[in-house]
Formats: C-alpha cells, sequence, structure tokens
C-alpha cells in the first residue's frame, strides 16, 4: 500500500507545473514527522524524486521546500537509511545541490 501512494506522489514531486510541485514538497515535509522510519521502504524512491531538479530549482519557493524536505528527512528518519540514497544521488548532482547534499552527508 505504501508503494502505491508514493509510487503516484512521487510523480508530483517532479511536476512540470511548479506550484504542484511546491505544495507536493510541502506536502511531503508536513508527512515525514508523522511517518517517520516507516518511509525505510519507500525512501530510495523519494530522495531522487525530492532531490533531482527541486534542490536546483530556480524557483525559491520549490528550492526552500525541498532544502526542508531533506533537512525534515534528516530530524526524523535514522540516518542509515539515507547515507546510501545521499551518496548516490551527490555522485551525480553539480551546482547547489551537489553540494547542499554533501553538507548534509558530512
Amino acid at each position: 500500500m505504501l508503494f502505491q501512494i508514493f509510487d503516484a506522489f512521487k510523480s508530483r514531486l517532479h511536476d512540470s507545473n511548479s506550484k504542484v510541485n511546491q505544495v507536493a514538497l510541502e506536502t511531503m515535509h508536513k508527512m515525514i514527522p508523522l511517518l517517520k522510519d516507516s518511509l525505510s521502504p519507500v525512501i530510495n524512491m523519494l530522495i531522487p524524486a525530492i532531490v533531482d531538479n527541486n534542490l536546483n530549482s530556480k524557483n525559491p519557493g520549490i528550492y526552500a521546500a525541498a532544502t526542508n524536505v531533506i533537512q525534515a528527512l534528516c530530524q526524523h528518519l535514522d540516518t542509515s537509511l539515507l547515507l546510501q540514497p545521499f551518496c548516490t544521488k551527490a555522485q551525480f548532482l553539480n551546482g547547489k545541490a551537489k553540494q547542499d547534499l554533501t553538507e548534509k552527508l558530512a
């Protein structure tokens, strides 16, 4: 069930409509403290959806929402769950997104 919900939700994190994308990120930020480590089965699906495009977005609202989501993940999930997906994404990112994710890894 969790996979089905987040598989559908994931596409909203990539939505071409910036308002939809931003609301999806803000909603994700609200869900993380409630779901915490129960997100572990879908974390490998969510991190690329959260990071790709959003951390390098020129839209300040989307960028802020994406950084808030990353911060919430670090605060509310076991950091060992985040290490591998963050490392994998950091290898292939560039610009501000690479810097932001590398700082989180450090």
